[in-house]
């Protein structure tokens, strides 16, 4: 019995595994699109990124590596447009708009092409999206991801919350949260941005993202690895699980 529970949560982690390596490839090569400036093409290279990524050297500036191949300094003033929703520093006070400071550079400049592509849509975001260079996008995206990261206000103590995010579900075929957004929902590491940070965002906002997983209506993570996911999950077990996250 063990030795089956074993295969099956290695197999797990290694779908897992799969997306992540091939999801990181294609970001690869969106990384690499148009850098703001000479500046921004030696803050980090696509070059560069994609060496951190395969050799794991310890020596590369991991702060390079979360803010992406834009500028922040020139983002600042590109994303006052965004501070009405998302805050200043990225933290936003409304909990309909997520908390972007510390976010993956790449992963935001994903998410706005996304709705500039329609793969993602919102009355505000897609209208504003339509009207961002690359150039701007990736200004924009490195600075929020300069900010000091998002964290939650109070740490959980929601049980239900904590096992979904902490421990597989053999069971239900499911994998534990924290095996792709970090032991504290941080992220794993600035070399893989594939998975985005969680821990600190609004209840509300990660609530509403899950049950759009769930239902089908948001389709944009790596190799559908969210709606498969939480599509086993009940209304309870999702708000238990946005509630631990948000206090992260």
């Amino acid at each position: 019995m063990f030795h089956s529970k074993s295969i099956i949560s290695s197999g797990l982690a290694l779908i897992v595994l799969l997306i992540s390596t091939a999801v990181l490839a294609e970001i690869d090569n969106s990384a690499s699109q148009k850098p703001s400036s000479e500046a921004s093409a030696k803050n980090l290279s696509s070059v560069q990124f994609k060496n951190v990524a395969n050799t794991g050297s310890d020596s590369v500036d991991e702060t390079k590596l979360r803010i992406g191949p834009g500028d922040p300094l020139a983002g600042k003033s590109k994303a006052e447009l965004c501070f009405g929703c998302h805050g200043e520093d990225g933290n936003s006070i409304d909990p309909q708009f997520p908390k972007l400071a510390g976010q993956y550079g790449i992963y935001i400049a994903k998410q706005v092409r996304n709705y500039q592509a329609s793969i993602r849509t919102h009355q505000i975001m897609s209208s504003i999206a339509a009207s961002v260079s690359d150039e701007d996008l990736a200004d924009i995206s490195a600075y929020f991801a300069s900010q000091p990261m998002m964290k939650g206000a109070s740490p959980s103590s929601n049980q239900i919350g904590k096992k979904l995010f902490e421990n597989d579900d053999l069971s239900r075929m499911m994998v534990r949260c924290n095996s792709c957004h970090g032991a504290s929902g941080k992220g794993q590491n600035p070399r893989n941005p594939v998975f985005p940070v969680i821990g600190g965002q609004h209840k509300d906002y990660l609530l509403r993202q899950l049950l759009s997983f769930r239902k089908g209506d948001r389709n944009n993570s790596p190799g559908g690895v969210m709606n498969i996911t939480v599509h086993r999950l009940s209304d309870a077990e999702l708000e238990a699980l946005a509630e631990y996250v948000s206090g992260l």
